[in-house]
């Protein structure tokens, strides 16, 4: 294999794509491309370059006949790749990478791109099946989970304000699971940076999915710390898990809290969140404590009538007896749940 580099105006003349499709895997050197994927990407350097931010694409990989270039070793791995013009390079791995860039050349935006190169690891191998074969084995990677990607995310935004939640609100502190997609009872952990993620942007405006990218994370966080810490102190469900260090609680106490209280769950959290919502003042960045303190006053767990046939249901005929409830996840149950609440708080 080599690795070349090449400017983005040249990407168009030199890389070729051939995408499988009409159900035949063999019609093409590559998958069939995924509709919106590429505009994803585009968008994304757009947007990261129009703030100023740094971005990055992976390399793309491309085949190539080893008779139809020149390679012109110097010393070191150092080498010229000479390719005529007449040859293109058939895209084994990144066709959604070469579209965007190829688009963003063609548009208005071209200046965002058109002094930068981008690298290309370039395999010496003209056979169909072996470049088939190669997709393959590059595809052998595991989908990274949302609480590791939002650990790893930029220090702004909902992932900001997460990572501030989860170091300084007592609840959240060492309760969190940072890397994979499901909180583990036997290491003690009730969230995921995922679970908090989703709160966190129901909080501030009511979407579980918006990322607050034009939310100051300083201030913001600042109010929602001081809010929940207030919030998790007041309510019986949470009182003691909040003020218990991790190390000290067990296993037992943690699957209790999970298997009753529904703040020991996403759901249940979403819920909490939307509520938030209608005590957070915009304008003065503060939340409305006296409200904050009604519902810290509400029974979280999940036997209160206030849940019931929203994100609760009861089970007739439980596997368990000592646990007939289940819950529902759905967007309309939540916000069903949230009405519910405040109706009988008398919020309107």
């Amino acid at each position: 294999m080599l690795q070349i580099n090449v400017p983005a105006s040249d990407f168009s003349g030199l890389l070729q794509t051939k995408p499988s499709d009409n159900n035949d895997p063999d019609s093409g050197k590559n998958r069939p491309e995924v509709k919106g994927h590429a505009e994803e990407i585009k968008q994304y350097i757009i947007e990261r370059s129009n703030r100023g931010k740094p971005w990055i694409v992976g390399t793309i990989t491309a085949n190539v006949e080893p008779k139809d270039i020149k390679v012109l070793e110097f010393a070191r791995g150092i080498c010229l790749v000479v390719i005529p013009r007449v040859v293109k390079l058939d895209i084994t791995d990144g066709q959604h990478r070469k579209r965007a860039i190829h688009e963003l050349i063609e548009s208005h935006n071209s200046h965002l791109i058109s002094d930068d190169d981008f690298a290309i690891t370039l395999v010496l191998e003209g056979n169909f099946q072996q470049c088939q074969a190669d997709f393959r084995d590059m595809a052998q990677t595991r989908q990274l989970d949302k609480s590791l990607l939002l650990s790893f995310g930029e220090f702004s935004g909902r992932v900001g304000i997460s990572k501030e939640l989860v170091k300084r609100v007592f609840m959240f502190k060492d309760k969190t699971e940072k890397i994979k997609a499901t909180p583990s009872t036997k290491q003690k952990l009730i969230y995921t940076m995922n679970y908090v993620a989703r709160f966190v942007s129901c909080v501030f405006t009511n979407d579980p999915s918006d990322e607050l990218k034009d939310l100051d994370v300083e201030s913001a966080s600042e109010a929602l710390v001081n809010c929940l810490n207030y919030f998790f102190s007041k309510c019986s469900n949470t009182e003691f898990i909040a003020a218990t260090n991790s190390n000290e609680l067990t296993e037992t106490d943690i699957s209790s809290f999970k298997d009753d209280c529904l703040l020991g769950v996403s759901v249940g959290l979403e819920v909490l969140g939307r509520l938030l919502y209608n005590t957070y003042n915009r304008s003065e960045n503060y939340f409305d404590l006296d409200k904050v303190s009604q519902l810290a006053s509400i029974d979280w767990s999940r036997g209160n009538e206030i849940w019931r046939d929203t994100i609760v249901r009861v089970d007739p005929q439980p596997k368990n007896p000592d646990k007939p409830y289940r819950l529902s996840t759905g967007v309309h149950a939540a916000t069903d749940a949230v009405k519910i609440v405040k109706f009988k708080l008398g919020w309107g």
